[in-house]
C-alpha cells in the first residue's frame, strides 16, 4: 500500500487470511489447539529493540538523550520536558485523559501513549504519523499545545546556547555543527530505546515457568484467544503481527457501532488515520495498541475515555467483537493482563546542563 500499512477489520476469519500472506502464525483459536511451549516462548518480550543502522546506540548518546528527555528548555515556555507527559519515573505516561502542554493547553486530540516499550513498535503515535522514534520525537517539541518550538532550528538554536550541551553533541556526533534538530532527535529515540520492560509474570510463564501466574490468568490467557482478542492482539507486543519499521498495522475502532458504549465514551469523535492520509479507507482506524503494562496505563483508548481496565475490556468485547462478557469472563481476562507488566527501568533523574550568568530567552506566548 502506498501510505505503508496493513488494515483490516479484526476478526479471527480476517486474521487467518492475513496470516496466510504473512506467512505468520494463527491464535490459538483459529487453528484449534493449544500453544506449543515454542510458540508460548515466541511470545516473550524480546531481549533488545531493533536499532537503526543510521542512529546506533553508545552510552554517550544515550546519557545526552536522558538529558534532552528531562529538560524542559526543549519547550517553548521552558516548562514542559518529554517526561512531562511520558514519566518514566512512573508508568511512562501522565496517566490524565489529555494532556497539559505550554501555556496550559490541553492536548484533547489524544491521550498520551506510554514510552515503555514504544521502541518495539514500527510506528508511532495512535495514528502512526510517524515511521520511526526519531520521528516521534520532533512531533511533540513543534506541537503548539504541547512543546510549542517554532520550528527545527529553534529548537536546536536553544540546545545551542548551552555550552554543556554543546560539547556533549561535539562528543558524540562529531562535525562541525553536531547541535542539529536530527541529531536532537536521535539522541531522545537512543534513550528511548533503553526504556524496555521485561520479565513480566507472563514472560516467565511463557519461558515455562506454570506458576508465574494465577490459574484465574491462566483461564484469562485462554478466553482471549478463544474470544478472538488474540486477532489483532498478537505476538510478543500483543499488538499484531511482526511489521517492518515504518509500516504501522492498523484496525478500525469501534468495528461495531450498535452499542450503548460507541455514543457513552465518543468513539467515533476522531476520524484516527484519515487525518493523516485522507484516504476514506482510513476512517476511524488505528495502530493496534499493545497489551504490555497495560495495566498501568489508564485512562484507556485515544482519547482517554475509559478509567478502569475492567471496563476497557468489556468496551473491547462489545464494539470489536460484538460480545458481552459475564464477570468471570471480565474478572479473568483482567487478571491476564495484569501479567504483563514487566519490571520497569531503574531511573534516575540526570543533571542537567547550566547556563552560567545568562537566562535563555523562552516565550510567554
Amino acid at each position: 500500500m502506498n501510505d505503508k500499512t496493513l488494515r483490516y477489520r479484526c476478526s479471527t476469519v480476517a486474521y487467518g487470511a492475513i496470516a496466510a500472506v504473512l506467512g505468520l502464525g494463527l491464535p490459538t483459536a483459529y487453528a484449534g489447539q493449544t500453544l506449543s511451549s515454542q510458540a508460548l516462548r515466541a511470545l516473550v518480550l524480546p531481549a533488545k529493540p531493533p536499532i537503526p543502522a543510521d542512529n546506533p546506540m553508545t552510552p554517550a548518546k544515550v546519557a545526552l538523550g536522558k538529558e534532552l528527555f528531562f529538560d524542559p528548555r526543549l519547550s517553548s515556555t521552558g516548562t514542559i520536558s518529554c517526561d512531562s507527559c511520558h514519566n518514566v519515573m512512573g508508568d511512562g505516561t501522565d496517566n490524565r485523559k489529555f494532556s497539559q502542554g505550554v501555556n496550559g493547553r490541553l492536548d484533547t486530540n489524544r491521550s498520551t501513549p506510554t514510552v515503555f516499550n514504544a521502541a518495539f513498535l514500527s510506528v508511532q503515535f495512535w495514528d502512526g504519523r510517524a515511521a520511526s522514534l526519531e520521528a516521534q520525537a520532533k512531533g511533540p517539541l513543534l506541537n503548539h499545545k504541547e512543546m510549542g518550538m517554532l520550528n527545527g532550528p529553534a529548537v536546536a538554536a536553544r540546545i545551542q546556547a548551552i555550552p554543556g550541551y554543546r560539547a556533549q553533541f561535539k562528543r558524540v556526533f562529531k562535525g562541525t555543527h553536531p547541535v542539529t534538530f536530527n541529531n536532537i532527535a536521535k539522541a531522545i529515540a537512543a534513550y528511548e530505546r533503553t526504556l524496555i520492560t521485561p520479565n513480566s509474570p507472563f514472560d516467565r510463564y511463557a519461558r515455562g515457568d506454570k506458576n508465574a501466574i494465577s490459574p484465574t490468568a491462566q483461564k484469562g490467557f485462554m478466553l482471549v484467544q478463544e474470544l478472538g482478542c488474540t486477532s489483532c492482539h498478537s505476538g510478543p507486543l500483543f499488538n499484531g503481527p511482526h511489521m517492518p519499521m515504518g509500516q504501522g498495522f492498523f484496525m478500525k475502532f469501534p468495528t461495531y457501532t450498535n452499542n450503548q458504549y460507541v455514543a457513552k465514551y465518543h468513539l467515533m469523535a476522531h476520524l484516527g488515520r484519515y487525518q493523516v492520509t485522507h484516504n476514506p479507507a482510513d476512517k476511524h482506524m488505528w495502530i493496534v495498541q499493545s497489551w504490555r503494562n497495560v495495566a498501568l496505563r489508564a485512562p484507556y483508548f485515544n482519547n482517554g475515555s475509559v478509567n478502569t481496565l475492567s471496563q476497557a475490556v468489556r468496551v473491547m468485547a462489545k464494539v470489536q467483537l460484538d460480545k458481552t462478557l459475564t464477570p468471570v469472563q471480565v474478572r479473568d481476562i483482567v487478571a491476564f493482563l495484569d501479567t504483563l507488566t514487566g519490571e520497569l527501568p531503574n531511573q534516575a533523574m540526570p543533571r542537567l546542563p547550566s547556563t552560567e550568568n545568562t537566562a535563555l530567552t523562552v516565550s510567554d506566548e
